[in-house]
């Protein structure tokens, strides 16, 4: 029976992570759901959704060797597989606001207070090191509309703070 487990690596960026973790897994007989895979400043992570006929111990055994060559940190959990169970997004903000401390838990809690389900967030930080901006990208689901999102939102404007918010289309079959 396979189990299912959220393999984390964490460390410098450096070519070759993906092409070498993932081999190890193919190898060691793992097979891999979703994934996520970014870069963020000068580090790289990986968020990957793994199965495999096996315990936790034998996922890290699997993983140490590759991890421990490119100098990664590994965390893993046990989780429910529950593939193919996606939510649909039906709206995509953006955000840019001046870089300080508490601008995004302000933002993802006025759409959270409006209603929207966040269903994948990334940021980014620009502008310079003078004048930073804060950049925010998110998808999810508005469950009270788009409008009501709209709506709350007008109050961050004030601050100086630049939403948009947009109606996702999605074709499905």
């Amino acid at each position: 029976m396979s189990n299912w487990f959220m393999l984390n690596l964490i460390g410098n960026d450096q070519s070759g992570i993906v092409a070498q973790v993932t081999n190890a897994l193919y190898k060691g007989g793992c097979h891999l759901g979703e994934t996520s895979m970014m870069r963020l400043g000068g580090n790289f992570t990986m968020m990957m959704m793994t199965s495999l006929d096996g315990t936790e111990t034998d996922l890290e055994k699997i993983v140490k060797p590759v991890a421990e060559k490119l100098e990664l940190h590994v965390h893993i959990d046990s989780i429910e597989g529950r593939l193919h169970q996606h939510v649909e997004p039906n709206v995509r903000v953006t955000v840019f606001g001046a870089d300080r401390a508490g601008i995004v838990a302000q933002v993802t809690g006025v759409l959270s207070e409006s209603g929207m389900n966040i269903l994948d967030l990334e940021s980014d930080v620009g502008g310079t090191e003078d004048k930073p901006i804060y950049i925010m990208y998110m998808e999810g689901l508005a469950e009270d509309g788009i409008e009501a999102l709209r709506t709350a939102l007008e109050a961050l404007r004030t601050e100086g703070i630049d939403v948009d918010v947009e109606e996702i289309e999605t074709l499905i079959g």
